[in-house]
């Protein structure tokens, strides 16, 4: 926000938290404090503050007072249990709230039908609303995968080391995706956009592709021909699906790229042509695929 600037996030150590702590900590006019379990051992930037909490109603409270926006990038495990940071930052008199989303929308029932986990998701912002009239208000960052995360990491399908590619569906879905700058440009644009971002959903994209044309390019900017395997997304899903029954969580990946790029009926993965884009509203530019694939490629 643009006289905001007490802002403490939770989940800092996660891959999205990073992500947005980094972001946070290069704008001069925010005071970041991260809220963390007592027995966390992990590390933090210089410029920091960290606050260690139980995480009961009365440490959340405390420790929220003063501050004036609240940052959610908790992992899956703990979705629900930010209905008690919604809770203490009411009591707080906290301005903003931003749950953890920075993913595939929970707005979306296809989403939800391919996720059911995300029904947790979808759980907190209906909270979120309801206590709009308390004071509190929230923007959710709708940005579907990680782009040039999910390809250096081979999440996405791709083994650049292996040359190797997953194919869902002939590779003609298109889609979009966000890359690691954007997502943290995306929140702390939100911030400074208090009232344009207020009680919403902003979808933001940096590429808008098909695996095809990542295909393409990964082969053009290796000089290798790939090795390709083709699947489908009813195959992908009840994989995954298949998996998580017999307690394998590697089922829910499968679950979350059916999310972002698969074809299921109404499934909105293109946020240029299915959604209202606030790339503008956010001042945030699109990449190209090309330019992304030769970053991770060089990397």
């Amino acid at each position: 926000m643009a006289t905001s600037t007490k802002i403490t996030l939770i989940g800092a150590t996660g891959s999205v938290g990073k992500i947005i702590l980094n972001a946070l900590v290069s704008q001069p006019n925010f005071n970041v404090t991260i809220l963390s379990r007592q027995d966390s051992t992990a590390t933090t930037p210089p410029g920091t503050t960290v606050q260690k909490s139980d995480y009961s109603p009365a440490s959340l409270e405390a420790l929220l007072r003063g501050q004036d926006v609240v940052i959610s990038a908790v992992g899956a495990t703990a979705f629900a249990e930010q209905h008690k940071f919604i809770d203490a930052a009411v009591r707080a008199g906290v301005k903003r709230f931003i749950p953890s989303e920075f993913s595939t929308s929970s707005e979306d029932d296809a989403v939800l039908k391919i996720l059911p986990l995300f029904q947790q998701k979808r759980d907190v912002i209906n909270y979120l609303k309801e206590k709009e009239k308390e004071g509190l208000s929230w923007t959710g960052i709708a940005t579907s995968g990680l782009f040039d995360w999910g390809l250096a990491a081979g999440f996405l399908g791709f083994d650049l080391k292996e040359r190797t590619a997953l194919v869902w569906d002939g590779g003609v879905t298109r889609f979009t995706m966000m890359n690691e700058k954007q997502l943290g440009e995306s929140v702390v644009s939100v911030l400074l956009r208090p009232e344009e971002t207020k009680n919403r959903f902003v979808y933001v994209a940096s590429v808008e592709t098909t695996q095809k044309e990542i295909l393409e390019t990964f082969e053009d900017v290796t000089g290798a021909k790939w090795t390709v395997t083709d699947t489908t997304t009813d195959v992908q899903v009840a994989e995954g699906f298949e998996k998580l029954g017999a307690g394998n969580f590697e089922g829910a990946f499968a679950l979350v790229r059916a999310s972002a790029f698969g074809n299921t009926p109404g499934l909105k993965v293109n946020y240029v042509k299915d959604q209202e884009l606030a790339n503008e509203l956010l001042g945030l530019q699109m990449d190209t695929v090309r330019e992304t694939i030769e970053r991770v490629v060089k990397a």
